[in-house]
């Protein structure tokens, strides 16, 4: 099943996302969870050991300088739903300007990040990966403070992991997140004119508002 760019962003500007049943699966299906998940991009909890790890920049981020690395290293997994469609259809999102990625580096190599589309002043995360450690929770911390910073108003994890809520994610029915997407459609998040800001002891200091 083939599936166009601009399909995918309709489907996001109603509450829907695809999926595959695996890497092998070469149809899709769409997705609209009667719970969500959201990080709060005002509650987003920053521990004691994640700051400590923010203000030592021991990893280096980008924006939008290896999307399809982000991608490769999610569906990097015994299972995953990231199949060749998937793929192909998210890398046509990010050359045009509607999908993103953070990626988090150190000494050279990709080593976490995420990735997601932006419609509206919404950010809807898809997936992301870690191959150190807390590395995809710097990932989180400097997208969550770069959302902030661009204007956005929601940030959708699609569901509610153990993870995500360490971090302050939670969990809200259908209707709260429609009503939450509807609102923020009718802003424009700023993800690509909005360059990262700072270390990361000053993405510490916002995150926990003393900043």
């Amino acid at each position: 099943m083939s599936v166009s760019p601009e399909l995918i962003l309709q489907a996001y500007r109603v509450g829907v996302f695809p999926m595959a049943e695996s890497r092998d699966d070469p149809e899709i299906f769409w997705v609209d969870p009667k719970f969500r998940g959201v990080i709060p991009l005002d509650g987003f909890h920053v521990s004691r050991s994640l700051a400590r790890t923010l203000r030592q920049d021991r990893f280096q981020v980008s924006l939008n300088r290896d999307f399809a690395g982000v991608m490769r290293g999610c569906a990097d997994r015994e299972e995953t739903w990231i199949n060749d469609e998937i793929l192909r259809v998210y890398s046509a999102l990010n050359a045009a300007g509607e999908a993103h990625s953070l990626e988090v580096w150190e000494e050279g190599a990709l080593v976490g990040g995420v990735y997601g589309v932006s419609v509206g002043a919404a950010f809807c995360g898809e997936s992301m990966f870690s191959r150190r450690r807390d590395a995809s929770k710097v990932a989180l911390a400097w997208l969550v403070d770069h959302l902030t910073r661009a204007g956005y108003r929601l940030f959708d994890t699609q569901f509610l992991t153990h993870h995500l809520a360490s971090l302050g994610a939670e969990e809200i029915s259908r209707t709260a997140y429609q009503a939450r997407l509807k609102a923020a459609l009718k802003e424009e998040g700023r993800f690509s004119e909005t360059p990262l800001a700072g270390s990361g002891r000053e993405v510490v200091a916002r995150l926990t508002g003393r900043g």
